[in-house]
């Protein structure tokens, strides 16, 4: 096989958002991945960490402030005005919106995806040096969470494979 033809075989994505819309598109690369036959690594740093963290990873939210392509649901794509923001309650709110959206789809939960990309092979890493810098322990990850990894460790094992920073 030439290089432009070669089936890829092993990605590693990288999530450092942990907003709804900042873990999601890892989440859907890797059991995409899985579900062509791709190795799949997740790894988790800075605050995408809160993925997969035991008391987070079922409260993630939508950032409303500083998000220029913020748009209203269901109305053609208008933009909410990132002043709106602002206002209490709107992060809540277009949580809310965005999850009632995803339930239509049938669009699991960032913890049903998680385990539904492990039981795949997938496999889910932490970043050592975020696991430090925010005094994290094991236990306080999901138990799909692999191990926690260096940077070193996490080049070592994407040996090969497509780095995908979502």
């Amino acid at each position: 096989m030439t290089e432009s033809n070669a089936k890829l075989e092993k990605v590693s994505i990288i999530i450092s958002r942990g907003t709804l819309d900042g873990v999601y598109p890892g989440l859907i690369m890797a059991n995409g991945a899985r579900m062509e036959g791709i190795e799949a690594n997740l790894f988790f740093t800075f605050f995408g960490l809160y993925a997969i963290l035991k008391k987070f990873n079922n409260k993630l939210r939508i950032a409303t402030v500083g998000n220029p392509a913020l748009r209203v649901p269901g109305a053609k794509g208008v933009p909410l005005p990132t002043l709106f923001g602002m206002l209490p309650g709107m992060s809540a709110f277009a949580t809310w919106m965005m999850k009632r959206e995803m339930n239509k789809l049938d669009i699991p939960s960032v913890p049903e995806m998680l385990q539904m990309i492990d039981d795949a092979g997938g496999n889910i890493y932490a970043c050592k040096a975020t696991v430090d810098m925010f005094h994290l322990s094991n236990d306080d990850f999901i138990p799909q969470v692999k191990k926690v990894l260096t940077v070193g460790e996490f080049y070592e094992l994407s040996h090969g494979a497509q780095i995908i920073f979502t």
